[in-house]
């Protein structure tokens, strides 16, 4: 029997279609319904957030945005963030969300690529200027506007992109379709157990598009309540507000469940159900410490940014903690090797069928790199894992050198690129090391005629790298590993780093 799991399609999208306005169907239907608490500021309705969304929508037409038109999103923790998105898609625009912490330098060639119609700006957020700059207050005005109409089209028409770090050190830009919205129905049943009825809390920031799709977009697909911390609250003032607030169902990334579980008398959750966890592998140890501490289960997802998650455990099939998930009904997924599906229980790289609606358009500009991450029609996640009879997959680990931050995916070279040109260094390979059990940051392993300045590299990462990239280690070696062909053997600076504690 052969790793593959393939229980039916998925209902078809329908046609015509528009992601927003899938998003926030329920809006008729509950229009004073709490849509959005941002705990101890302020509420949303349904027909509050439809109004703002499609008053967006009619001022980015007004500023002479076109459907089609891409638009660059360099905005803040605030709700400013959910609601230009949706607005841009409403209006049948490419809504470009980027990460806060970058810098200038990395957001001038994303600027140059896309050739965005209008880019929105936090006046707090890194962004070289730009006629095209629509500034904050700006853009809050438009929330008052009369509403456009729903721009409605074809599913698989480009609906938003993403940017996620590449291999080759260059980030990739990830276009998705309309349709996309559609592939997270799969799972609102086999991961989060989604109803009308919860309150998801979700501890991550607006601007964070784990956040965006699991904290925001599926609990309104829903008509369910979406709750958000006000910026800077602590991974240990979480327990209090699941509790204060409700809350039924907890999101957040496995760090932020190791620091909250890094205290003593946290309180009940007496309305919680169950949490869920994504971004990263979540240790066996975490989970196993949070049934302890609350007596609920965490289930975790697997995904990334080129397809949603589609393995998961969920309440209707939870899984040992150290199992990653069973795919999600209605997906497709294998197992591969050069040869095709491995046989059941052996090691093989996780695959997405191309017939899935979360997958990805391709990378944008790039077709022979697109055409490179698929095997017939299976895209290479670059993940590896192990199937068993019971279909649930055990996660082995990449493939290749790429390292996780946060939940955010880093290529080394990308990292390596920026520090070379630091003054002094010769030559650098960064590499996700272990500092602890089940704690790993990124180190930057450098040569040079002597030891450097430690707090002088950090500046000049800090200028040039967002937060995430940064090396938290610097370290000088006499010289680095190197295989035959001249490369960076950076798992042998990850073994010897952490054979030397």
């Amino acid at each position: 029997m052969h790793s593959i799991f393939d229980q039916g399609p998925p209902p078809p999208c329908p046609k015509p279609f528009n992601m927003a306005a899938h998003v926030l169907g329920q809006a008729e239907l509950v229009p004073d319904k709490i849509a959005l608490s941002i705990l101890g500021d302020e509420d949303w309705s349904y027909g509050a957030l439809k109004a703002a969304v499609l008053g967006t929508a009619t001022g980015l037409l007004r500023a002479g945005a076109k459907p089609g038109d891409r638009i660059l999103m360099r905005l803040g923790n605030t709700v400013d963030f959910p609601l230009a998105y949706l607005g841009a898609l409403a209006a049948g625009m490419v809504p470009v969300p980027t990460a806060s912490a970058l810098t200038e330098r990395e957001v001038a060639p994303m600027i140059a690529t896309l050739n965005p119609a209008l880019i929105l700006r936090d006046p707090n957020v890194a962004c070289p200027d730009d006629p095209r700059i629509l500034e904050l207050p700006t853009l809050r005005r438009m929330r008052q506007l009369p509403p456009a109409q729903w721009h409605m089209g074809d599913p698989d028409r480009e609906g938003y992109i993403i940017y996620t770090s590449g291999t080759s050190g260059k980030p990739r830009a990830v276009v998705h379709a309309h349709r996309a919205i559609w592939a997270r129905k799969m799972m609102h049943k086999d991961w989060y157990g989604l109803a009308p009825t919860d309150r998801m809390l979700h501890a991550g920031a607006f601007n964070w598009t784990y956040t965006l799709g699991t904290g925001l977009m599926d609990p309104w697909t829903v008509g369910a309540t979406a709750l958000i911390p006000t910026a800077g609250t602590t991974a240990q003032e979480l327990p209090a507000l699941i509790a204060r607030h409700g809350a039924t169902i907890f999101a957040a990334a496995p760090g932020v469940y190791r620091q909250l579980l890094n205290q003593t008398d946290i309180p009940e959750m007496p309305n919680l159900r169950h949490g869920l966890s994504a971004g990263e592998k979540l240790p066996p140890a975490v989970s196993i410490l949070w049934e302890e501490v609350t007596g609920t289960s965490v289930f975790e997802a697997y995904g990334m940014s080129e397809c949603s998650t589609f393995i998961s455990a969920g309440p209707d099939h939870p899984v040992a903690p150290t199992v990653l998930g069973r795919p999600q009904q209605g997906r497709r997924i294998a197992l591969l090797d050069a040869n095709g599906p491995v046989k059941m229980g052996e090691e093989g790289t996780i695959a997405v069928h191309r017939s899935d609606p979360g997958l990805m358009l391709g990378y944008l500009g790039a077709p022979d790199e697109t055409a490179a991450k698929m095997l017939g029609d299976w895209f290479l996640t670059g993940d590896q894992g192990r199937m068993d009879s019971d279909f649930q997959i055990t996660y082995l680990g990449r493939n290749d050198d790429m390292m996780n931050a946060g939940g955010f995916r880093v290529s080394p070279v990308e990292v390596e690129s920026c520090l070379a040109r630091f003054d002094g260094i010769t030559s650098v390979g960064a590499a996700e090391v272990a500092v602890k059990q089940d704690v790993y940051v990124i180190a930057a392993f450098y040569t040079a005629a002597a030891p450097l300045d430690e707090a002088a590299l950090r500046r000049y990462a800090e200028a040039n790298l967002a937060r995430y990239k940064k090396p938290r280690l610097f370290i000088h070696l006499p010289q680095l590993p190197m295989g035959a062909n001249g490369k960076i053997l950076r798992r042998a600076l990850r073994q010897q780093y952490e054979a030397s504690r």
